[in-house]
């Protein structure tokens, strides 16, 4: 008993003294120094900071919000790695200095918003908010052009200048047209037929009690209406030469023609009834004749380049009563 006693004591005693000796060094050492961290970028230090959790926080925001108006998100190439570390107190922290080292770095990405008119940017705008209003105010004012107008977001490292609502409604708008147009027909006999009477200037959609297919896959390239200046009586739909053009809606093939026609090109025309006619221009080859009965989905053509055409896709129109129609109101694409 009395050695354990003696061992408890002699063990008792180095506790305290590691303990005296291990209070004296930390004095030491925080009379002396302090810890900071060791603030890299890439290989090469840039500074030190007391606060890495603060410094970092800034950067963050930095990061997600920028400086400046319409700032989407700044993308920083490296971020800088911390290190703990014990430095003599005369050390001078400089974490404004580090700061500004991470994000010279950095690029800027702006974010707002383009008004197009016919996939074509027109003016640019800084919120999404002030896009809508000027489509809504557009349609209110019923402008013919509204068909044609979109909004796309942006995010550019390049910021534009923005215009006013007022100054974009009042630019964009064009007067409705509610009269009839009426086209010229060609001298020449290969193309008749392939004449429209007129064409509904207002777009709006008629009911035709016929409901139609996609003619063909492929992108949508030009809408019915103004386009360069002049109507244009359909919809192109851009595709690779030799694509399927199907029938939209079962009826009889009126017009199945080679040659130029018009700017048609290779085209066909056919009747549904109830005066309802669809037309497929500049196609490659014509697989349904004259006269033929098709019914709905049945292949009539390949996709071409013939005619007036700058490139391989199908002009589709819509007819009721001789007037050309929207083909937009009755497919989608």
């Amino acid at each position: 008993m009395k050695k354990t006693l003696a061992h408890f004591r002699t063990w008792f005693k180095f506790m305290i003294l590691a303990i005296l000796a291990a209070f004296f060094i930390v004095g030491a050492i925080s009379f002396f120094y302090k810890p900071v961290y060791s603030v890299t970028l890439g290989d090469e230090i840039i500074g030190y900071s007391e606060n890495k959790s603060a410094l970092q926080e800034k950067i963050n925001q930095y990061i997600e919000k920028g400086n400046g108006q319409n700032v989407a998100f700044v993308e920083i190439a490296e971020l800088p790695e911390y290190q703990l570390c014990f430095s003599k107190k005369d050390i001078v922290t400089n974490d404004e200095e580090i700061f500004n080292k991470v994000i010279g770095q950095g690029t800027t990405y702006y974010k707002y918003y383009a008004i197009t008119l016919n996939g074509e940017e027109k003016y640019y705008v800084a919120t999404f908010e002030e896009a809508e209003k000027v489509i809504s105010d557009l349609k209110e004012k019923n402008s013919s052009n509204k068909e044609q107008l979109g909004t796309i977001e942006k995010y550019e490292m390049e910021l534009k200048d923005f215009t006013t609502v007022e100054t974009c409604v009042a630019s964009l708008y064009e007067k409705p047209v509610v009269k009839t147009t009426t086209t010229k027909k060609s001298s020449g006999g290969s193309s008749a037929g392939i004449y429209a009477t007129g064409s509904n200037a207002t777009t709006a959609k008629v009911n035709i009690g016929i409901s139609f297919i996609r003619p063909t896959s492929g992108v949508l390239t030009s809408r019915y209406g103004r386009r360069w200046g002049r109507g244009h009586a359909g919809i192109d739909i851009g595709a690779a030469k030799g694509t399927a053009i199907k029938a939209a809606a079962s009826g009889t093939v009126t017009y199945s023609q080679y040659g130029y026609n018009g700017g048609y090109g290779n085209y066909l025309i056919i009747t549904h009834g109830n005066g309802v006619q669809t037309v497929y221009g500049h196609c490659n080859t014509l697989i349904a004749k004259t006269g033929q009965k098709v019914s709905q989905g049945q292949t009539i053509a390949t996709v071409g380049n013939t005619g007036n055409s700058t490139g391989n896709h199908l002009h589709f129109e819509v007819r009721v009563n001789g007037v050309t129609q929207n083909p937009l109101n009755y497919v989608s694409y």
